[in-house]
């Protein structure tokens, strides 16, 4: 039985690893050889892997669990700018540039990473552009984010917002069920308040009203989206 786990545990790692920016575009051999550059990392739930202000010089790819990355302002407010799954990568900037890190990364829940430095980066970006490209493309991907989430914040109310989060959050941690779409969030109602960008408030009003219309099922750290295409018209 601990082979067989080990060898599903590998199999989720793998699917992880290929369906991330940094490995899309290798071949298997490119693949392995930055494989073996990686180091692995574990966390426990609620475990901070660096805080906003260390300095950092490695990009992290989740394999298993989730990450928040968040900021705190100067008055104690705090910011959830993202919540990464596998295949998801983070602190690419710090490869480039490195320095303090612009956010704090936490552990939503029990996590494995696989974290590149940025000395074994540089022999890489020469010998494979392929990483070159692969890194570029999650920059371009940051950034247009980055975009949208502004574009959201002037242009979408709240409820718009909450839609349009629901759905990203159902294409990233969903998982089909005879009702609907059961997405696993792993998060309280104030960080999917922050994750939104408005008050825990204005989002529970938001999400009471999804739940009357019958469009959503609320549930511990989960939601079930019950009509997709409802929430999906309410986010445009």
């Amino acid at each position: 039985m601990p082979d067989g786990q080990s060898r599903r545990s590998q199999v989720v790692v793998d699917e992880a690893l290929r369906s991330a920016p940094l490995f899309r575009e290798l071949n298997d051999e490119a693949a392995a050889a930055l494989r073996a550059s990686m180091i692995e990392v574990h966390l426990d739930r609620g475990e901070v892997l660096f805080r906003e202000g260390d300095d950092g010089d490695r990009v992290y790819v989740v394999t298993e669990g989730k990450i928040k990355l968040g900021r705190t302002a100067q008055d104690g407010r705090e910011n959830l700018l993202a919540l990464l799954g596998p295949g998801q990568m983070f602190g690419e900037l710090s490869l480039f540039d490195p320095g303090p890190r612009s956010a704090t990364a936490t552990a939503v829940t029990e996590t494995s990473l696989l974290a590149l430095g940025h000395a074994d980066l540089v022999p890489l970006l020469t010998g494979r552009p392929e990483v070159a490209r692969g890194l570029l493309l999650q920059l371009a991907s940051r950034l247009r984010t980055s975009n949208d989430t502004l574009a959201d914040l002037v242009f979408s109310d709240v409820p718009g917002r909450v839609a349009k989060r629901l759905l990203d959050l159902s294409n990233r941690f969903g998982v089909p069920s005879d009702e609907g779409i059961r997405v696993s969030h792993d998060l309280t109602q104030e960080e999917l308040a922050q994750l939104v960008g408005a008050s825990r408030e204005t989002v529970n009003k938001a999400l009471a009203d999804f739940v009357g219309r019958g469009w959503i099922r609320l549930e511990q750290r989960s939601v079930v989206l019950l009509d997709v295409e409802r929430i999906r018209r309410r986010a445009r």
